[in-house]
């Protein structure tokens, strides 16, 4: 298991939802401005991959307080 010191943690903790933001943004809503038909599987897709990061940076804060 990879250890983290507390620097890397706070990185880690705060571009976690940085990143997850630009996937649903670029995955979900850049379907609206391309030319190809709308994909629900992508859709569904990067909204799991959004909720995953999220999560998992809330689980690193709160491994963090402890």
């Amino acid at each position: 298991m990879l250890r983290l010191g507390r620097g890397p943690r706070r990185v880690l903790i705060e571009r976690f939802p940085e990143l997850a933001n630009f996937i649903v943004g670029s995955l979900f809503f850049g379907q609206f401005l391309s030319d190809s038909p709308f994909s629900w599987a992508l859709a569904a897709g990067s909204v799991a991959l959004w909720a995953l990061l999220l999560g998992f940076g809330c689980y690193l804060a709160t491994q963090e307080e402890k």
